[in-house]
C-alpha cells in the first residue's frame, strides 16, 4: 500500500469512528491531525516523486562514470 491509499483508508476509518465519537476531543483531533493530512500527503507524494527522479539520475551518472 502506498501513502495515498493509506490516507484514504484512514479517512474511511475516521468517518466510521465519528459515528460513535462525537465530542469536543473528536473535533479537536480531526482539526489538529486529520484536516491538513490530505494536503500534506499530496505535497509529500510530489516531493518523493522528485526525489526518485533525482536518485535515478544520480545512479545513471555514477554508472556512466565507472
Amino acid at each position: 500500500m502506498n501513502l495515498t491509499q493509506n490516507t484514504r483508508e484512514l479517512a474511511e476509518r475516521w468517518h466510521a469512528t465519528k459515528v460513535h465519537w462525537r465530542d469536543a476531543k473528536a473535533q479537536e483531533f480531526e482539526k489538529q491531525y486529520l484536516e491538513a493530512l490530505p494536503g500534506m500527503v499530496s505535497k509529500t507524494s510530489v516531493m518523493l516523486s522528485e526525489l526518485e527522479t533525482l536518485i535515478k539520475k544520480i545512479r545513471k551518472d555514477c554508472e556512466q562514470t565507472y
